[in-house]
């Protein structure tokens, strides 16, 4: 039989698994299961991720524990005339709306405040939802999986900002902008929880529906 005829047949869906197939999660390849790499890409292939949710979870806890001292120490040492101003995320967006930056000052509150938290959230929810179960379908949790993923990388907007000002701001005595403590621990803080994003199987979301519908069928 073939693999179209194994997805078409009956009214359930058939995963790669139980076809004997395994996909790569680098270029979504098929490949026969007992395959150790891609053909396309050479791509090391499994049919699950092994300890992907232990590396998840760690990566996530690493994420949110930095996040704290993110938000409470100095993200911009600022000095001028010799007298030096510390600027945290929150500090720094309340400037801008007293210099009538509002649209700088949202930008800067949604993706170091509302994003990371929104995927420290999101992260934990999946995770949460393949070990005890949820009632959210398949499909909407591979969206919101999609979504975390491709919103990540925007959350290093503050670092970059930062890091800008850093670069241009040296005036010597009259004015120099130098990163605080917090640029360090949300620049990780970032990093972690992208990589607790990656380590995170989307396979085992199905597997969760499979292993609910047979405890159903009992």
């Amino acid at each position: 039989m073939q693999v179209d005829d194994l997805a078409t047949s009956g009214s359930k869906q058939v995963t790669a698994r139980a076809a004997n197939l395994v996909a790569c999660r680098s270029c979504g390849t098929l490949a026969p299961m007992g395959q150790t790499a891609c053909r396309r890409c050479h791509a090391a292939l499994s049919s699950r991720e092994p300890d992907s949710l232990s590396r998840v979870w760690a990566w996530l806890t690493a994420g949110v524990i930095l996040y704290i001292p993110a938000n409470i120490y100095p993200m911009l040492l600022t000095k001028t005339l010799g007298s030096q101003e510390e600027s945290t995320i929150v500090g720094g967006a309340i400037e801008l709306v007293h210099y009538g930056a509002y649209f700088v000052a949202f930008i800067v509150l949604f993706a170091s405040v509302a994003i990371p938290v929104a995927k420290f959230f999101a992260i934990g929810l999946l995770a949460w939802s393949v070990q005890r179960g949820s009632r959210l379908s398949g499909h909407r949790r591979m969206q919101l999986y999609e979504i975390t993923e491709f919103i990540g990388r925007w959350s290093m907007i503050d670092v970059f900002v930062v890091a800008i000002l850093t670069a241009l701001v040296q005036l010597g005595f009259l004015a120099s902008i130098n990163p605080g403590p917090a640029a360090v621990c949300f620049a990780l803080s970032v990093v972690f929880t992208m990589l607790s994003a990656q380590s995170f199987d989307p396979r085992l979301i199905w597997d969760s529906i499979e292993e609910s519908d047979r405890r159903a069928e009992r």
